[in-house]
């Protein structure tokens, strides 16, 4: 953080370069993140873009970060993914596997796979939307409980209550079979 201090400011004072190195620094983060919400590359990218157009509005109207630059793009981020499902009506997903082709590879085995990711993307869907968020960022991000409570605004005590009140309901979801 002490050595993003000075790109920060420059950010804040509007310099192109700074602005840039920034986008460089965060944007495939950004995207990944908001990818494993959404499932579809395309509505990711829009979403990323549209984060990074937040960002220099907030900047432009001096409405930009109080604290960590980081929490605060995950912050938008997750207030993005939230409005696109506002907006959307829920959509079954059919997701193609183009790994089925493949002459190498065992077609049972692959499509076990398959059914198992399903029937965890599914089991996750029963979890409440902070549940959902917890396991993205803890599991999907790789972030402390710390750096999760920052973006959530909660406490990390919270937090690890959360995330262990998701996953327990996940056990009991799976363990059901009913997903």
């Amino acid at each position: 953080m002490t050595e993003e201090r000075p790109l920060l400011e420059r950010a804040r004072a509007y310099d192109a370069e700074a602005l840039a190195e920034l986008y460089d620094r965060y944007a495939s983060r950004m995207y990944s993140y908001i990818y494993r919400r959404v499932s579809d590359p395309a509505v990711a990218e829009d979403l990323t873009s549209e984060l990074f157009l937040r960002v220099l509005r907030s900047i432009r109207n001096e409405r930009a970060w109080r604290g960590s630059f980081s929490a605060w793009l995950y912050r938008i981020a997750h207030n993005l993914v939230v409005d696109h499902y506002r907006r959307q009506p829920p959509m079954p997903v059919q997701p193609v596997d183009d790994s089925l082709a493949a002459s190498d590879v065992d077609p049972a085995v692959t499509a076990e796979e398959g059914l198992a990711g399903e029937r965890l993307r599914a089991a996750v869907g029963r979890l409440t939307p902070d549940q959902q968020e917890v396991l993205a960022l803890r599991f999907g991000e790789s972030l402390t409980a710390a750096e999760t409570g920052q973006i959530m605004e909660k406490s990390t005590g919270a937090v690890e209550a959360l995330q262990h009140r998701a996953l327990a309901s996940l056990r009991r979801i799976l363990g059901r079979k009913e997903v």
